[in-house]
């Protein structure tokens, strides 16, 4: 069985993206498609142009985001990862058909290098590749334990707080 999944990640956490997809390939045997996003925000102005336009040329035919048409014909959830808060991916939501879970920094001076960052966050490679296998198993294309194993097998404690809370 092929298992797919689709990464939307900002230019600077595209390598975390694909140490990511490299763990959920040799540890999981499951496929990644990796999409660089330039700008969540410029997507997301996309997005709500086509939506205007649409409510204005009702009989016209529907114009679909640039993301919407990327998408489309692709299978799997969509993860999108920031180093900024959750709500940049998130212009993006309404324009995404596919499960879309995000991860983001949300929250200031914790870190003292972006790898300590991406960890206390957790939008570095373990918690990309947890959020896929639970989206995938949301969706029933895996087991709900592979998210457990992936829990256990990187050393993620479960019981750590919140990280945007202060």
């Amino acid at each position: 069985m092929l298992v797919t999944w689709n990464l939307a990640v900002l230019a600077f956490l595209v390598l975390a993206g694909i140490a990511a997809a490299e763990l959920l390939k040799k540890d999981f045997d499951i496929a990644s498609d990796i999409w660089s996003a330039t700008s969540f925000t410029e997507l997301g102005r996309d997005g709500m142009a086509c939506e205007r336009w649409n409510r204005m040329h009702p009989e016209a035919a529907p114009r679909l985001p640039h993301v919407a048409l990327c998408l489309e014909k692709r299978s799997g959830p969509v993860i999108a990862a920031s180093d900024y808060m959750r709500a940049f991916p998130e212009q993006i939501r309404p324009h995404i058909s596919q499960r879309f879970v995000t991860l983001g920094t949300d929250g200031f001076g914790r870190s003292d290098t972006r790898a300590n960052l991406r960890e206390f966050f957790e939008v570095n490679r373990h918690h990309v590749v947890i959020a896929t296998l639970k989206a995938l198993a949301d969706e029933g294309t895996i087991e709900k334990k592979k998210v457990s194993e992936a829990i256990k097998k990187y050393g993620v404690n479960v019981e750590k707080a919140v990280p945007w809370v202060p």
